[in-house]
């Protein structure tokens, strides 16, 4: 396995993980608010990389025998004028998507591709690493833990 900066061929291959995770998040989404739009694998990564590309991100793919099976995205986060009255704004790293296809998972894959966008994150000088974790996603919650992350903000929802 190996882990390369984002490459156009690999386009249906980082399609198809992308479809894979939301098609997860919507399984598992006790709110049923999450879905695949009709559009979602058509336009999801164009836009994704269009963020990248205005926010200094990188995508960054896992490949193993010719083919994507792992993904991970992170951008610079742009603070606003009213962020700085009230808190230090320390440079800090997004991690946007990350993904590695179900049968490979638990292999070290998913690791592999967060220290490799955390490495990124320090080459631009970053302090902070920041993910935001759905909270029906209790596999990630222990994986992001296990990587050194933990809570800082939670988003609480009411249906009205």
């Amino acid at each position: 396995m190996k882990i390369i900066e984002y490459d156009s061929k690999y386009e249906e291959d980082a399609k198809d993980l992308l479809v894979e995770l939301e098609e997860y998040i919507v399984s598992i989404d006790e709110d049923e608010l999450d879905q695949v739009g009709e559009r979602y694998r058509e336009e999801y990564l164009g836009i994704l990389l269009d963020n990248m590309a205005m926010k200094q991100g990188k995508v960054y793919l896992a490949i193993e025998d010719g083919k994507a099976i792992g993904l991970v995205a992170g951008s610079i986060k742009e603070w606003e004028y009213a962020d700085h009255l009230d808190y230090k704004c320390p440079k800090t790293g997004i991690v946007e998507e990350l993904i590695v296809t179900a049968r490979v998972r638990a292999l070290g894959i998913g690791k592999e591709l967060l220290k490799r966008v955390e490495q990124y994150f320090i080459e631009k000088g970053c302090e902070y690493s920041d993910i935001d974790v759905f909270a029906y996603n209790k596999n990630a919650m222990n994986f992001y833990g296990r990587n050194e992350y933990h809570a800082r903000m939670h988003t609480l929802i009411k249906k009205l």
